[in-house]
C-alpha cells in the first residue's frame, strides 16, 4: 500500500481506466440506440443483462479477492482492491463521483468494453445481444455504486430497492465481510448460490490468505476512509 499512496503512477492509472470506461460506456450508450429493438426485446436485454451482470461482477470480485501478487508491478493495486474488507463503511460521496471512481479498479471492463464497440460498429451479432452486452457494460458500474450504498445510505429508497432486489441488501452482503468466501456479488447478489458454489470448489478463502496482510500495509482506521 505504501507503493501504491507514493507513487502516482497507480492513482493516475485508475483515473485514466475511470475515464476510458466511462468514455466508452457513453460512446456505447449513444451508438446503441440506433440498433432497433422492440420494447418486450429490451426488457429481455435489461433482465438478462442484469443477471449476467450479477454473476460476472462477482466472480472477478471472488478471483481478486483470492490473489497475493502483492510484488508484482500491479500488485499495489491489488493491495488497495483487498481493503475493502475492512471497511464497514465508505466516506460519503457523491453517486456520480463513486460510479466514476469506482469504474476506475475495474480494469478488465475497458477490453470487454472495446469488444462490445467492436460488435457494434460491424453488427457482428443481433440486436439482442448487442443491447444485452451494452447493459452489462453499464450495469457493471453500476453495481459498484449499489456495493457503495450498501455500505452507506440508509435511504428509504436505497431499502426499498434493495428489498425488491434491485440493489445489494447489507443482510445479504454482510456476511462477505463476517464470513469467509461467500457471497461476492454485488449488483442484487441474486447469483450468489452459484458463485458461492464455484467459490467452495476452487478457493480456499480470503481470511487465511490476503486478509492475514491487511495489518502489513494499513490500520484499521485507515481503511474506514475508502
Amino acid at each position: 500500500m505504501e507503493r501504491y499512496r507514493s507513487n502516482r503512477i497507480y492513482t493516475s492509472f485508475s483515473t485514466l481506466i475511470a475515464t476510458l470506461n466511462v468514455s466508452l460506456q457513453m460512446v456505447l450508450v449513444y451508438f446503441i440506440w440506433v440498433v432497433p429493438l422492440s420494447i418486450s426485446g429490451h426488457l429481455i436485454a435489461f433482465v438478462l443483462a442484469f443477471t449476467l451482470t450479477d454473476f460476472l461482477n462477482g466472480l472477478v470480485h471472488m478471483i481478486m479477492d483470492h490473489k497475493e501478487d502483492y510484488d508484482s508491478y500491479y500488485g499495489p493495486l491489488v493491495a488497495n482492491f483487498h481493503l475493502h474488507h475492512q471497511t464497514p463503511k465508505y466516506t460519503r460521496r457523491p453517486l456520480p463521483m463513486v460510479y466514476f471512481n469506482e469504474t476506475g479498479a475495474k480494469i478488465w471492463l475497458l477490453p470487454f468494453l472495446a469488444v462490445i464497440l467492436f460488435f457494434l460498429v460491424n453488427k457482428s451479432f443481433n440486436p439482442l445481444v448487442l443491447h444485452t452486452l451494452v447493459y452489462i457494460g453499464v450495469l457493471s458500474s453500476v453495481a459498484e455504486v449499489s456495493h457503495y450504498l450498501c455500505h452507506t445510505s440508509k435511504s428509504k429508497t436505497v431499502h426499498l430497492l434493495s428489498r425488491i432486489g434491485l440493489l445489494l441488501s447489507w443482510k445479504h452482503h454482510a456476511p462477505h465481510h463476517a464470513s469467509d468466501n461467500t457471497n461476492y456479488a454485488f449488483l442484487n447478489g441474486m447469483s450468489d448460490p452459484l458463485i458461492n458454489l464455484i467459490a467452495k470448489t476452487f478457493f480456499t478463502g480470503y481470511k487465511t490468505t490476503t486478509d492475514k496482510h491487511f495489518v502489513n500495509y494499513t490500520s484499521g482506521s485507515e481503511a474506514d476512509q475508502r
